[in-house]
């Protein structure tokens, strides 16, 4: 008996250190040809060791996978790529959720993704999914759990549904990796997949959701035998013709033909180097702008795709705001303001034209991750008319001007890392520049349950117009990451001095502030729920220089997923009164008192894997001063017609009434005004594809928003307001503000890499100084003005020296 015992002790304490380990696949080179159609029917396949036996990661984290509904991957590689095939069962063909809806998009799709880690290091790694049609998505991820899907490579796959589920195949050539060339190695290995109507995501390796990060829980593919890194040299030129077209305009019909490339080279088996050399940006989608009333610029998203794709490096610190580059010049106010007094503006470009860009990153074998950016725009001139003499005279507007980022990261043991990155914008002539340096820390402890994080910034702006201005900003924090029960402590410093905006984006600077927020997570499924989070929030702020209190904030949330996959949450709320030095739009010492304010918010997304799915959320936000009442009601619905063709649409309507809120200026004086504001913004997506390389989007957009003023206040330096009535040269009318834009886009996939698109946009952006209460009178007139039409095609063609090496020899 005792033996007995001592050997179940034994085994139980195997299986126990077993558990911990990471599951190890073993690699096998293939000879053979792989034809990509979707069937595992070559032989290789069958010898490869197949991974099985995933675990459940989401709802029900542990649970092994039913064996009607198992998942059967293997994996080959040969001297230049890595082949990945499988099989994804289903009970029936019924349940297998699909779409037709385009790259890098997931919709309701199934999908199998393979998430490599060539490094080994627990710290980065890049994702490879395939959805039931054969459509890709990939993705970068890094140690903070981000996944960057702007990353792009060009790969293969092909995928075949079947009576019992589907299969998939997948090609991933070397050059869209990143690997070391030795005799022998080791990739971190972690395969997913998701079965969308059940809700349900699995794990080859399992993941336990209660620690911090997924792909430090990586399984191994062992045993990879001698690859080598291959010479990682790309081409894509381009070639666009537009058409434009706007009626007032004296010349109606504008053409231009444009033509550059990109270029992708691996520089060495770690670092890459990226350049777009004469950019054409023309078919990105219209800017949804908005209007803004706050004391702060709108931030809008970047839709280049140079700017976004490959840039997780140059993120760090949040000092990168690409829509910098190439933004309005420096002093296009400066010109638009002398029209008038016998000056015509004949031409102003509201944007700087970029002439070329370059990105090279890359990590290093030992985790030293290295990013370097250039970009140059050159210099624009507004042309203006003296309209007595009709003399025409240039201005410059914006010198030529180059920005650029130095990163460097360098990834430490337990998921931890620490980074130095440093942004320069540099102009010709007399204007000033612009650099701002940081250092960042993020540390975890050894059973990565425990997080500090830091990050100390200065800015520098240097010329005579800014006086050689230093500043200074850091943020620190500590908090628990692994467990159920989480909590963030965060404290951030800016002085008054700091000033990031030439190649970042900030708001307010001059402030001292404290963050703490907790949360509790339950992963596994209750009686009602298959997740459930509920999170508290703190936040106080004081001026730095002044040492002055600003606000105070607080409130409870919670969200969580019901048995029918549905989405419910809710959120309140509470604001007292705070000192706002933001808002009157004044700088020093003035202030604006602001409201007490209780916050009540609900919303409800249902099931997306129905033909028919809806959600909506509803705010209200009551403020003691003026008895001011906001909301916020946002609806939307989509309706899946077939695999291909589905319809969507939102409506969100936000009507502030009893609003109290800066104006202008008469004089010396700042004018407040009492004001009710409403905002009712409309999209319709449409998205009909042909098949899973091509298919057209339609995307329209109407936004009105109006502002109505009862009355005037003047601002008292106590922070108080009082009623005044204000001079007659004084502009306070009433705003309502339209823009209408369309965007149409069919885009084909020819070959890997390269595709044609033809796009038609459509914008006009009209605002009145007369309130009209009529959402569709509001809508005729914005139809009825000019609008903006362009019509664009364009070719990019992938080019891989590798292919080209290949057809060189076969034509010898």
């Amino acid at each position: 008996m005792r033996l007995f015992f001592a050997c179940l002790f034994t085994l139980f304490i195997t299986s126990l250190s077993a558990q911990s380990l990471p599951k190890q696949l073993p690699a096998h080179r293939t000879t053979a040809t792989i034809k990509l159609d979707g069937l595992l029917d070559e032989m290789d396949w069958k010898d490869a060791v197949p991974a099985t036996g995933f675990v459940e990661w989401r709802p029900n984290a542990g649970k092994i996978e039913d064996s009607a509904n198992r998942t059967v991957v293997y994996l080959l590689y040969d001297n230049t790529s890595v082949y990945i095939g499988g099989y994804c069962y289903e009970r029936t063909k019924d349940s297998v959720s699909r779409e037709l809806i385009g790259r890098d998009q997931v919709g309701v799709n199934d999908f199998v993704g393979v998430i490599l880690d060539t490094y080994n290091d627990k710290i980065n790694a890049v994702g490879f999914y395939v959805t039931p049609y054969g459509e890709q998505f990939d993705a970068k991820y890094s140690n903070s759990g981000d996944e960057d899907g702007s990353w792009n490579a060009v790969w293969d796959s092909e995928a075949k549904i079947h009576q019992d589920g589907w299969s998939f195949e997948m090609r991933i050539p070397y050059s869209a990796l990143r690997f070391v060339s030795k005799d022998q190695q080791t990739w971190g290995l972690n395969i997913t997949r998701r079965r969308n109507k059940t809700g349900q995501q699995y794990m080859w390796n399992p993941v336990d959701p209660q620690k911090n990060g997924f792909i430090n829980q990586e399984g191994e593919w062992a045993g990879i035998g001698k690859i080598d890194a291959p010479i990682r040299l790309s081409f894509s030129p381009y070639l666009s013709g537009y058409v434009n077209h706007y009626q007032p305009d004296t010349k109606q019909w504008r053409t231009s033909i444009n033509g550059g490339m990109d270029v992708k080279y691996g520089i060495s088996e770690s670092f890459t180097l990226d350049m777009t050399l004469i950019p054409d940006f023309g078919q990105v989608p219209s800017d949804a702008k908005v209007l803004n009333l706050s004391p702060f610029e709108v931030k809008y998203q970047e839709n280049r795709a140079f700017f976004t794709e490959g840039t997780e490096l140059f993120n760090k610190g949040n000092l990168f705001y690409s829509r910098r580059i190439g933004a309005e010049p420096l002093r296009y106010w400066d010109v638009e303001n002398m029209a008038g007094n016998n000056i015509k503006v004949i031409e102003n470009p509201a944007k700087a034209k970029l002439l070329n860009a370059t990105k090279i990153s890359g990590r290093t074998k030992k985790g030293l991750g290295i990013g370097f950016f250039n970009a140059i725009t050159k210099p624009m001139f507004a042309t203006i008319e003296d309209e007595t003499s009709k003399t025409q005279t240039k201005i410059e507007t914006n010198p030529l001007t180059n920005y650029n980022i130095v990163v460097v990261d360098q990834t430490l043991k337990n998921n931890s890392s620490v980074s130095f990155i440093n942004t320069n914008v540099m102009r010709s002539g007399h204007d000033y520049d612009a650099n701002v340096s940081a250092a960042l820390f993020n540390f975890n402890n050894k059973k990565n349950t425990y997080n500090w994080n830091g990050k100390v910034s200065v800015s520098r702006l240097l010329g005579d117009a800014v006086n050689n201005t230093n500043g200074y900003s850091h943020n620190l924090g500590f908090g628990k990451t692994g467990g159920r029960f989480n909590f963030q402590l965060t404290q951030e410093l800016v002085d008054d001095k700091y000033n990031i905006s030439d190649m970042g984006y900030f708001t307010a600077i001059n402030y001292f502030d404290h963050y703490f927020w907790m949360g509790y997570k339950w992963t596994k499924p209750g009686s009602w729920f298959n997740q459930l989070r509920i999170n508290y929030n703190l936040g106080h702020s004081m001026r730095f220089t002044g040492n002055k209190y600003q606000s105070l904030f607080t409130n409870v949330n919670s969200n969580a997923q019901l048995k029918n996959l549905a989405w419910v949450g809710g959120f309140i709320g509470y604001n007292p009164e705070g000192n706002d030095y933001n808002e009157p739009r004044k700088g020093g010492d003035l202030y604006f008192t602001t409201s007490k304010r209780w916050n009540l918010e609900a919303w409800y997304e249902s099931n997306s894997a129905k033909k028919y799915s809806f959600g909506g959320d509803v705010f209200a936000g009551l403020y003691q001063m003026e008895k001011g009442r906001s909301y916020f009601i946002n609806l939307y619905h989509k309706y899946r017609f077939n695999d291909k063709f589905s319809l969507s649409q939102s409506i969100n309507f936000q009507p502030f009434y009893n609003n109290v809120g800066f104006d202008g200026f008469d004089g010396d004086q700042v004018v407040f005004a009492l004001r009710d504001r409403r905002t009712t913004e409309n999209s319709i997506s449409a998205k009909y594809n042909f098949n899973y390389r091509s298919g057209i989007t339609i995307r329209i957009r109407h936004y009105w928003s109006e502002v109505d003023k009862s009355r005037f206040y003047q601002l008292n330096k106590d922070g108080s307001t009082s009623a005044y009535t204000p001079g007659s040269t004084y502009n306070g009318g009433d705003v309502t503000f339209n823009q209408f834009t369309l965007f149409a886009e069919y885009t084909k996939q020819f070959a890997p890499g390269s595709f044609i698109n033809i796009v038609w946009k459509n914008e006009n952006d009209n605002d009145a100084t007369m309130a009209n209460h009529q959402y569709f009178k509001n809508f005729n007139r914005t139809i009825s003005e000019p609008h903006l039409n362009n019509l664009s095609v364009r070719v990019l063609y992938y080019l891989d020296y590798l292919d080209l090496k290949k057809w060189r020899k076969k034509k010898a």
